[in-house]
């Protein structure tokens, strides 16, 4: 009866192997699970890498031309550093000969004093003297501004007034990273560079001026010094001072005569 009664409820299998012939079953699913899984991360690679390129090709043509015209900057300005160490040095070799010719009488040592004179006037000579070395810099990743990250930087405007400010403590020559500065020299901004004499300068700036000793109390009690010590204390941005002993300065790039003439009239 019992036997009877199991082959109508339907299980007519045995137990054991009832049993064996579920375990294949299961493991051609895991097999079938696992095989899935596997095809589903290649498929999520194949897409990954297919939406990585087409974003590298749709690259927006102004990000690349950028790109094209950093490093094109880059190589003029090497360019135009090692042509100004050449002039430097063919300045100084006709300086010499000059001096050389003009010595062989009185008239000519008058006129090499004069020209002494209006060249040292022009920052056309070097210089080497005591004074003050004030170095800005944007202000660290992370430091707390009132306006946000834009408040933390130096602009254009920031070098002018310290510049200003400088020369007007009494500062007898200036230079802005090395570079000197002349009555026609001008900072300027391009994009997000700034331009002392149409060259580009990358921060800190390192901005050295002689005029003896009195020059940073001149300095730190004029507006420019409360200017910078408020963007210091503000704005978090780098703002240090220290006075400097026999600090050398290189002449200024060759200036551009600029002279009016009459035409004549029709």
């Amino acid at each position: 009866m019992s036997l009877l009664a199991d082959l109508f409820a339907g299980d007519a299998l045995d137990p054991g192997y009832a049993a064996a012939a579920r375990r294949p079953a299961k493991t051609a699913g895991g097999r079938r699970r696992g095989l899935g899984a596997a095809a589903i991360l290649a498929l999520a690679g194949l897409l990954g890498a297919v939406a990585a390129l087409q974003v590298h090709r749709h690259e927006p043509a102004a990000v690349r031309e950028r790109h094209r015209l950093i490093a094109e900057i880059r190589d003029r300005t090497a360019e135009s550093d090692a042509l100004q160490r050449r002039l430097e040095a063919v300045r100084a070799g006709t300086e010499r000969a000059r001096a050389a010719a003009l010595a062989s009488s009185a008239a000519g040592t008058r006129v090499r004093r004069e020209l002494a004179r209006a060249a040292d006037a022009a920052a056309a000579t070097p210089r080497t003297g005591s004074g003050l070395a004030v170095t800005v810099d944007d202000a660290r990743p992370g430091a707390p501004t009132d306006e946000g990250a834009a408040a933390g930087r130096i602009y254009d405007q920031d070098l002018q007034i310290l510049v200003n400010g400088l020369w007007a403590a009494g500062a007898t020559a200036i230079a802005v990273n090395g570079q000197r500065l002349t009555s026609t020299t001008a900072i300027r901004a391009a994009g997000d560079a700034v331009l002392v004499d149409y060259r580009p300068l990358s921060p800190p700036y390192e901005v050295t001026a002689l005029g003896g000793g009195r020059l940073r109390n001149a300095f730190d009690g004029s507006a420019a010094g409360e200017h910078f010590r408020t963007l210091k204390g503000q704005f978090g941005i780098r703002f240090d001072e220290r006075e400097v002993e026999g600090a050398r300065m290189p002449p200024a790039a060759a200036l551009r005569l600029r002279y009016a003439r009459e035409e004549a009239r029709r």
